[in-house]
């Protein structure tokens, strides 16, 4: 045997897809870099899936908004009829029979609003809160603080926790303060 014999035998045979490994395989630092590059993008990829979920879950909770904006005007009007009715005073048994199918109407309106948690916002009595109130007028009531619901011209409406139509309302322009003043320095 020859000395160049013995070392071949020695070394194991290489293949070409073993020299092609050793030439591509990263360095330690490179493994490091592709590492986090995936890790982010792993990352951004569950971002994206909850961003995605939680649009989606935000539009079935209020992707009627414009409709239910739409039934507001129905329910105005239903109110105003019934209004006018009892301001009337006719007493006909066709007027009444009228009147009974309108007040049947305008439950099965206030049911559904209800079914798609649409509610109607309590305002008369209420301090003023500009985010859900919008003033149409003011007037002199002495017997009311300042700022204080007196009527509601037109009711404001919510929609689960937004906003879906202000109220238009009158407020007290002047009477007592809010809060009692300390003058007893």
């Amino acid at each position: 045997m020859s000395a160049s014999q013995t070392s071949d035998e020695e070394l194991p045979p290489t293949t070409d897809d073993q020299q092609q490994d050793a030439q591509t395989a990263p360095e330690p630092d490179e493994a490091a870099q592709l590492k986090d590059q995936l890790l982010r993008a792993m990352a951004e990829t569950e971002n994206t899936r909850r961003r995605l979920q939680k649009e989606i879950e935000e539009a079935k909770a209020y992707g009627m908004v414009n409709f239910a904006r739409e039934m507001l005007a129905v329910a105005d009007n239903l109110g105003r009829a019934l209004q006018a009715a009892q301001e009337s005073g006719k007493q006909s048994e066709a007027f009444k029979s009228l009147v009974q199918g309108v007040e049947a109407t305008q439950r099965q309106l206030t049911a559904a609003f209800e079914k798609f948690s649409v509610k109607k916002m309590e305002s008369l009595g209420k301090p003023f809160d500009p985010n859900f109130h919008q003033v149409m007028t003011e007037n002199e009531d002495p017997s009311k603080p300042a700022g204080m619901i007196i009527a509601v011209l037109q009711d404001g409406y919510m929609i689960k926790d937004r906003l879906l139509r202000e109220a238009m309302v009158a407020v007290a322009k002047g009477g007592p303060p809010k809060t009692k003043v300390d003058t007893s320095a």
